[in-house]
């Protein structure tokens, strides 16, 4: 079987602690080649996997290469370029969250997609996660009737300890577009991308300056159906903690840990399984579901999901949500 060969441009945390340990273990996938502008973590990483080219400028990868995608993960700011420039190649891409700085950064890149007939992923890791698949599948049979609510959360210190995460016109934002846009993902997602009618948020600087560590909000959808979410890396918390509740006219779930179930009359009706798993595992194989299912894409075993046109919606999303937070008021979208 002949192998999809991938280059991943950016060798950070994200991708030496998932997508390279991943993609290397995946017998229809070759890593062909490396790109990083610190040539002492391109040696070490090219003789770790094994991969025979590296590159400290990510252009002369894709003029050199013969490849078939590119996996982005390098500081935000970058992705336009970088993606514009891969697609332009005629390179499927899977880009880490979030895709750009702004929605017109998304639009761009998603334009460029379609005019070079490429495929553009996005890392939202969450609605990968095996618990979160098995909610999605009872919500879509009807199992807890038509979904209403969706409450979430997230506090946990911030992803990245380098300079340009904290600052916004490197990284976009703070918590919001690092832990918030994720959520919000899988919220709308299992609420199956309602349009919106109306944003509140209220963002805090506790810890930071240019960028906020906490925000608190609440989504009105078009069909009368709400969010209400809270995010941190500032939070005075025991432990980090993440949870989704999705409620229904006929049933319930939960998230972290897995529990869902559904009441006629007077019976209620468990479908929680025996073992959902640890966090760290379904963190991990969240990653590797979303992997495999951009590399089903890539090779047309699957349609892709996690667009960038679904990237447009959250763009928009999170740009409201600022702007509700600006404006220390409800806004219409």
């Amino acid at each position: 079987m002949e192998k999809t060969r991938i280059a991943v441009i950016g060798l950070g945390g994200i991708a030496q602690l998932m997508h390279l340990p991943i993609l290397s273990e995946l017998r229809n996938v070759e890593i062909a080649a490396v790109a990083d502008i610190q040539k002492s973590k391109l040696e070490s990483i090219k003789s770790k996997y094994g991969i025979r080219k590296g590159y400290t400028n990510y252009k002369e990868l894709l003029e050199n290469e013969d490849i078939d995608a590119v996996v982005i993960t390098t500081p935000t700011h970058t992705h336009v370029q970088i993606a514009i420039d891969c697609l332009k190649a005629k390179k499927h891409l899977l880009v880490e969250k979030p895709i750009a700085l702004s929605y017109k950064e998304a639009k761009l890149i998603n334009d460029t997609a379609k005019k070079n007939n490429c495929m553009v992923m996005v890392g939202m890791n969450l609605r990968f996660r095996p618990d979160a698949m098995l909610i999605k599948s009872l919500i879509n049979s009807g199992e807890f009737g038509d979904l209403f609510y969706v409450n979430c959360g997230w506090i946990r210190k911030q992803s990245s300890d380098e300079k340009w995460f904290m600052k916004k016109n490197e990284s976009g934002g703070g918590v919001l577009i690092d832990l918030g846009i994720v959520l919000f993902d899988l919220a709308i997602w299992l609420l199956d991308f309602p349009p919106i009618k109306t944003i509140s948020v209220k963002t805090f600087n506790q810890r930071t300056k240019s960028v906020e560590d906490s925000a608190v909000g609440f989504i009105r959808f078009k069909n009368s159906s709400v969010l209400s979410f809270e995010v941190s890396w500032s939070i005075h918390s025991e432990h980090d903690s993440f949870s989704l509740s999705a409620f229904g006219t006929e049933g319930t779930a939960h998230l972290n840990p897995l529990k869902a179930y559904r009441k006629i009359e007077s019976t209620r009706i468990d479908y929680t399984p025996p073992q959902s798993g640890n966090p760290k595992h379904l963190y991990k194989k969240s990653f590797e579901n979303e992997i495999n299912h951009f590399i089903g894409a890539v090779r047309g075993i699957n349609p892709l999901h996690s667009s960038s046109e679904d990237a447009l919606i959250r763009m928009k999303l999170l740009e409201g949500i600022y702007k509700s937070a600006e404006l220390n008021k409800e806004i219409e979208l």
